[in-house]
């Protein structure tokens, strides 16, 4: 055993005191983080422009500063890419993280001095409460990957400018220099489909102990190395004992991967984005991750069927409740304020507060006024096939309006990775599961506005070609499970000649 993952263990332990510290005061922890971006938020073009000398109190907060997303603060993040200091946040930002948007075209999410920390030592924390929690740390001797964008950075007036895991790339510590892979060369291939094949190369004989990335892109690395070799990837990777992972809801995936693995390997849940590194899950057995309270971010919270009306209740930590499906906002200190990253979460836990994604909020279907949200499919999806030889490879919901004949109804994609002897029976316990979970939805189809959901099976490697054609394979792009238009499912139609 190294000296690295004999030191490991004290470190984890003193991590975890910490974590415990502010977690334990969740309330005073948020009530400090805000008062310190406020102060700091005081001088700079924003909080002049909104008054920010004069706000003591959330009450405050809410008044003078409103509910924004990319788009409303596009005007003052503008003024910060063209190489203005002091717009949103003290001084100039690190890097900008550039990210796909949806109408504004690529987003520029700026990373400060002050919130860059936070972005690495989270990822980090999280192993450690893994560590910390199941005593486990001969991994950390092994070789680890993390499957991400290209590290290659480009400048834009002075400021340095990449994709967010890219940007991350640049912080890995010395320690575990050696241990990372792929190395940096094959990390700044661009092309998707041939990095992951230079990734099989370069690691099929190596000892990988841990492994990272949005499941459905690591599926793309086993099934490659699954193709290369005949073999399981538990096989092949003999101490592959950790899968660390992000970006979307692993349940879904995890039967596939397990199948694609031969065994069953820990796993942790990481939520982090461009705007922040929000959650991780600290307990093997406990449901959802905790929410970062202490990393220069001041949250709040707005009930997602509330959102779109004219003036939503914002609340804070301290009036949250368990269920419920809440829009996040965010204030940051890398001067993102009030501002909507678009998810939307349910906690799990309020002692400590943990939290689950539970969609997006622009991606949910109620094209009948039944507010169906990506927890419900996922959940739904899960329910259907357990206990089942069933094996979903990826799947996505859209609205069928203008059937050709009979009622309208939901239509899932799904590609799969070993079918059903019978469809109907699947699509049967997947219409039950959402009637269970949304009444909205089960109001409807005992009202014949909707008939029973359809499923329209993509062949293999269909939505890795759907993803490749707009552009976006690989990468930290991920799959909407679900769209209240037909944009993604008439796509996919065209390519099966539906």
């Amino acid at each position: 055993m190294s000296i690295k993952s004999l030191l490991a263990k004290p470190f984890a332990k003193y991590v975890a005191k910490k974590i415990e510290k502010w977690s334990n005061a969740p309330v005073e922890t948020q009530e400090r983080v805000f008062n310190e971006l406020i102060l700091k938020g005081a001088s700079t073009a924003f909080g002049k422009d909104h008054d920010f000398n004069n706000i003591k109190t959330h009450a405050d907060y809410i008044k003078q500063v409103p509910v924004r997303d990319y788009e409303q603060l596009k005007h003052y993040v503008e003024r910060v890419v063209a190489g203005e200091a002091d717009v949103l946040w003290p001084g100039k930002p690190l890097y900008f993280a550039k990210t796909s948007g949806t109408t504004s075209g690529a987003k520029y999410i700026p990373l400060t001095k002050d919130s860059m920390p936070s972005h690495i030592e989270a990822a980090r924390n999280a192993i450690l409460m893994y560590v910390n929690e199941t005593g486990k740390r001969k991994f950390i001797d092994g070789k680890m990957i993390f499957l991400q964008g290209s590290p290659v950075m480009h400048e834009k007036n002075g400021v340095q400018l990449g994709r967010l895991s890219g940007i991350v790339a640049h912080y890995v510590p010395k320690y575990l220099q050696k241990n990372r892979m792929p190395s940096w060369e094959t990390n700044c291939i661009e092309d998707w489909e041939t990095k992951v094949d230079a990734i099989v190369e370069e690691t099929l004989l190596e000892n990988m102990t841990v492994i990272s990335g949005i499941p459905s892109w690591v599926q793309m690395y086993f099934e490659r190395l699954q193709q290369k070799t005949g073999q399981e990837i538990g096989a092949i990777f003999k101490n592959f004992d950790l899968f660390i992972f992000g970006g979307v809801n692993y349940e879904p995936y995890r039967a596939k991967f397990e199948n694609l693995i031969g065994r069953k390997v820990d796993s942790i849940e990481l939520y982090p984005a461009s705007e922040g590194f929000f959650a991780f899950q600290d307990k093997q057995n406990e449901k959802g991750m905790l929410l970062q309270l202490n990393s220069g971010i001041f949250y709040e919270f707005i009930k997602a069927d509330e959102f779109y009306q004219e003036n939503p209740e914002r609340i804070t930590i301290k009036d949250v409740a368990l269920g419920i499906n809440y829009v996040m906002l965010i204030t940051t200190n890398a001067g993102l304020w009030a501002y909507n990253i678009g998810d939307t979460v349910q906690f799990t836990s309020l002692q400590p507060y943990r939290v689950i994604v539970s969609g997006r909020i622009k991606h949910f279907i109620s094209a009948f006024g039944e507010h169906v949200i990506g927890k419900e499919v996922e959940q739904a999806m899960q329910e259907a096939t357990e206990g089942t030889t069933i094996r979903i490879s990826e799947f996505t919901v859209a609205p069928q309006i203008n059937p050709q004949e009979g009622l309208p109804y939901h239509e899932w994609f799904i590609e799969f990775e070993n079918e059903p002897e019978n469809m109907s029976v699947l699509a049967q316990r997947l219409d039950q599961s959402l009637q269970d979970q949304n009444t909205y939805y089960f109001d409807l189809i005992e009202g014949k506005v909707l008939q029973q959901l359809k499923i329209t099976c993509v062949a293999k490697n269909g939505f890795e070609t759907y993803m490749k054609s707009i552009g976006k394979l690989g990468g930290q792009n991920k799959i909407p499970r679900l769209s209240n238009d037909r944009k993604i499912a008439d796509a996919l139609s065209a390519s099966i000649g539906k």
